[in-house]
């Protein structure tokens, strides 16, 4: 405090006294949000108790990160400090999603020692908004789908209802999940392999086949192996033969060989995990009862 009685402060008493520096407080000054009082003879800025009080404002809102725009609405009375710290809130939560997001593309990048071409990818594919992601699925489904009329109905339904929800703070899990999905939804090599099994069950569904039919087919599937696989039956063991007779009939194994195969087999496998680990959903049940089926087919086949 000066002293000449008046009670007013100079910038560096204010600096003493708050510990702010000159340099700061001579800015946020110069910005028009802490006005001087007066003048002294020298012509030096003086600053009342009520200065005081303002700075101490000035400097928690911008250690909470607000601008100094914000800062000097509030200070006015244009805008309260509980609707600033609402509005501040929101855009912090968007940057520790964004952030997180970082996160997880690094440590992505660094676990698989990405290239620089492949960190790109991976960051693009990782910020994609998600109607973008969908966008990508649902053209993916409708590629499989075009043109299979007879395709069974609730096999279509259930395609066409596949989400893509990546969580808004992502795992690295997640993320590369997310990512290697997204190379394989778009990979023509895979495209064209879930097209053919798509193929196949419309080409299985007769005129007056029921709705849901495919369905069934699994729950039979499950219902047969699942039992001999808890017995210890392995796909080479003649002990199969009859799970295969019972779920096949006399079909020409080596057709139900190729149907199998194009929709059951490893990258279908891992399309459907990706999947669930994006959705943050449980592991696909009973894979392990499909691959034995194929690996029993495939084994006589060889014979």
């Amino acid at each position: 405090m000066i002293d000449d009685g008046t009670g007013l402060f100079t910038i560096g008493e204010l600096a003493r006294a708050t510990g702010l520096t000159v340099r700061t407080i001579r800015y946020w000054s110069d910005e028009g949000v802490l006005p001087p009082v007066g003048r002294s003879a020298g012509g030096y800025r003086l600053y009342d108790a009520a200065s005081v009080a303002r700075l101490e404002l000035i400097r928690t809102l911008r250690e909470l990160g607000l601008g100094l725009e914000d800062v000097r609405r509030v200070l006015v009375g244009e805008r309260t400090v509980a609707e600033v710290a609402a509005t501040h809130v929101a855009a912090l939560d968007a940057q520790i999603r964004s952030l997180k997001v970082t996160r997880a593309v690094l440590s992505s990048v660094a676990r698989r020692g990405s290239s620089a071409e492949e960190m790109t990818l991976m960051n693009k594919l990782a910020r994609l908004s998600a109607a973008e992601r969908q966008r990508i699925m649902e053209e993916f489904v409708a590629e499989t789908l075009h043109g299979l009329d007879t395709v069974d109905p609730e096999i279509r339904e259930r395609m066409r209802r596949t989400a893509v929800d990546l969580a808004e703070n992502p795992t690295p899990e997640q993320v590369d999940a997310w990512v290697e999905l997204a190379e394989m939804l778009q990979d023509p090599e895979f495209r064209a392999q879930m097209r053919r099994a798509v193929e196949f069950n419309a080409a299985d569904r007769g005129p007056d086949a029921p709705r849901g039919q495919s369905l069934w087919f699994a729950r039979r599937l499950v219902e047969l192996v699942g039992p001999a696989r808890e017995r210890g039956i392995a796909p080479a063991a003649p002990e199969a033969e009859e799970v295969l007779r019972d779920l096949f009939g006399d079909a020409d194994r080596t057709a139900v060989l190729d149907r199998m195969t194009a929709g059951f087999n490893e990258r279908v496998a891992r399309y459907r995990e990706l999947l669930a680990v994006v959705n943050r959903q449980p592991a696909p049940p009973h894979a392990e009862d499909f691959a034995w089926v194929v690996a029993a087919l495939r084994v006589r086949a060889d014979r």
